[in-house]
C-alpha cells in the first residue's frame, strides 16, 4: 500500500499494538490520540508514532482506526468526526458490530467519509499502552463487517492494513453474524470463566490442578467496565448462547442425579467429537 496517514485514536493495548505493529512493518505515518498525555508521551519515547496529542490530530489523516470501547467511541465519532478530513477511512475495533455499524456508518456517509466496521481477533488478558505488542496480531484473524453501503475500496484499503499489522487472513460478514458467532467464540468463554472463579473452592485450587483450572478460569481477569457493556450490546445473541448452555449443563446434572454414566459418556463423547471435528 502507498504510505498513508494513519490516525490511532486510543493508544491502550489494541491501539498501541497497532501502532507498534504498522511502525515495524510500513512505513505509513502514524499519529497517535489519546486523553492522557501520559500514553501519549510514552508512544512518543517508544517511537510507536510520529505525532501524538488529541483530536485536533485528526485533521490529516488518511485512515482513523478507533480502538476505544464502545461506550467512548460513539461520543468521539460524534463530537469530533467534523475534523477528519473529506475521503478519509473510518474504522473501529469494537467486540461488537451492529450497535457501532448503525451509529457509525450513517454519521460518516454524512461527511463524505467511509466507514469499515473492524474488530482484530487479538488481545491480552492486561490492558493498557504498557503491554502493547508489535507482534499481537501475527498470525491472527481480523474480521470485517461491511454492509452493502460499504465502499468496497475503503475495505479493500483496511484489508491491506490488517496484512500490513501481520494478520494471517481477513474474515468478511456481516455485523448481525458477526455478533452472533461472537457471542459463542468470545463472551460466553468470559461469562463461563467469571462464574466458575466465584465459586467457593476457588481459593482452594492450588495443588489440585494439572492446568484445567488455569485453562478455564484464564479470561476471568477481564476489564469489568469494557466487558459488561459489550455484554449488554450483545444481549440478544449472549443470552441465547447462555440459555444453550444452561440446557446443556442441565443435561449433565440429570445423568450425574441419575446415576447414568451410558448418558454421561454419551454426552462426553459428543464433546470430544465436536472438538476433534474443531480443533
Amino acid at each position: 500500500m502507498e504510505k498513508k496517514t494513519v490516525a490511532i485514536v486510543g493508544l491502550g493495548l489494541i491501539g498501541g499494538s497497532m501502532a507498534l505493529a504498522l511502525r515495524r512493518r510500513t512505513a505509513h505515518r502514524l499519529v497517535g490520540i489519546d486523553v492522557n498525555p501520559a500514553v501519549c508521551e510514552a508512544a512518543l519515547q517508544q517511537d510507536a508514532v510520529d505525532e501524538a496529542g488529541g483530536p485536533e490530530r485528526l485533521a490529516e489523516a488518511d485512515i482513523v482506526l478507533l480502538a476505544l470501547a464502545p461506550q467512548h467511541l460513539i461520543p468521539f465519532v460524534q463530537q469530533h468526526i467534523d475534523r477528519i478530513p473529506a475521503g478519509a477511512i473510518v474504522s473501529d475495533v469494537c467486540g461488537v458490530k451492529a450497535a457501532i455499524v448503525e451509529v457509525c456508518e450513517p454519521l460518516c456517509e454524512q461527511h463524505g467519509l467511509f466507514f469499515v466496521g473492524g474488530h482484530p481477533m487479538a488481545g491480552k488478558e492486561h490492558s493498557g499502552f504498557g503491554n502493547a505488542d508489535a507482534d499481537l496480531f501475527v498470525g491472527a484473524s481480523y474480521i470485517f463487517a461491511p454492509t452493502p453501503r460499504t465502499d468496497r475500496r475503503a475495505l479493500e484499503t483496511m484489508q491491506q492494513l490488517a496484512h500490513e499489522m501481520g494478520c494471517a487472513r481477513t474474515t468478511l460478514t456481516t455485523p448481525q453474524e458477526h455478533d452472533r458467532i461472537i457471542a459463542f467464540t468470545s463472551q460466553v468463554p468470559h461469562v463461563l470463566a467469571g462464574a466458575y472463579v466465584t465459586s467457593p473452592t476457588c481459593p482452594q485450587y492450588r495443588g489440585f490442578s494439572a492446568g484445567s483450572y488455569r485453562d478455564v478460569s484464564r479470561v476471568a481477569t477481564v476489564d469489568e467496565h469494557l466487558w459488561s457493556h459489550l455484554f449488554l450490546l450483545n444481549a440478544g445473541p449472549l443470552c441465547d448462547e447462555i440459555d444453550g448452555l444452561i440446557d446443556r449443563l442441565h443435561q449433565y446434572r440429570e445423568a450425574l442425579a441419575a446415576g447414568d454414566r451410558d448418558r454421561l459418556a454419551q454426552n462426553l463423547a459428543t464433546g470430544r467429537k465436536r472438538k476433534e471435528e474443531n480443533p
